[in-house]
């Protein structure tokens, strides 16, 4: 069983900066690929950003290219969503998740372990 617990979400201005944090529990973190989803509401899940086991391939929605930065520490079983230039549109809730092997998907599905979510509001 796989923990996740996403923190460093918060109230920002757009065009201010946040890093979200997922840390995990479980002891084969690095032999899976991660994810970041996001979620506002009334709206459905979105892929942000994922990155293979090894960190050695990240890719990112279009909506956020340029903007975001995915990372891990496989030796501190951490995840890492570096969130630049915030815009109101990023407003959501947002999950980091454990894919199902060790190459990232754009598709929910393709995850199986999900974090209770963080919360950023970023304010016009």
């Amino acid at each position: 069983q796989v923990q996740l617990v996403e923190s460093g979400g918060g109230l920002v201005q757009a065009g201010g900066s946040l890093r979200l944090s997922c840390a995990s529990s479980g002891r084969t973190f690095s032999r899976y690929a991660m994810g970041w989803f996001r979620q506002a509401p009334g709206k459905e899940r979105e892929f942000v950003a994922g990155i293979s086991s090894s960190g050695a391939s990240t890719g990112s929605a279009d909506s956020v290219k340029g903007r975001f930065t995915i990372s891990r520490d496989n030796a501190k079983n951490t995840l890492y969503l570096q969130m630049n230039s915030l815009k109101p549109e990023d407003t959501a809730v947002y999950y980091c998740a454990t894919g199902r092997s060790t190459y990232y998907s754009g598709n929910y599905y393709d995850y199986n372990y999900w974090g209770q979510g963080t919360q950023v509001t970023v304010s016009s």
